[in-house]
């Protein structure tokens, strides 16, 4: 019974708009909160909230990079039920106004 409560849990976690949203940039390539946000256009706040939620079920990683935290994801199974349920990941998004390292060195 203790597997299906896991797997619940990871479903439920799965089921967060804000969340998938941000699981699906993560599966095309790490990103910092600020690129995060720009993406989801949500405060910082509430962003770090989602991704600690995402740090505690081990699906993300968090890495520092000098002044920068780079989150990704940690496990082939979040990728798998990503591309199961909402498709093939396109290439990395660009929000407008978006200040990241990879966005500031791709413009």
């Amino acid at each position: 019974m203790n597997t299906y409560k896991t797997k619940a849990d990871l479903f439920h976690i799965l089921s967060h708009p804000v969340r998938l949203q941000i699981l699906d940039e993560l599966r095309k390539r790490q990103a910092c909160v600020c690129h995060l946000q720009a993406v989801t256009k949500r405060p910082q706040a509430y962003v770090s909230q989602q991704l600690k939620i995402l740090r505690d079920a081990d699906l993300v990683i968090d890495e520092k990079d000098g002044q920068n935290v780079f989150y990704r994801l940690t496990c082939d199974l979040t990728r798998e039920l990503l591309k199961e349920t909402i498709g093939q990941a396109g290439g990395p998004s660009h929000p407008e106004g978006c200040t990241c390292p990879f966005c500031s060195q791709e413009k």
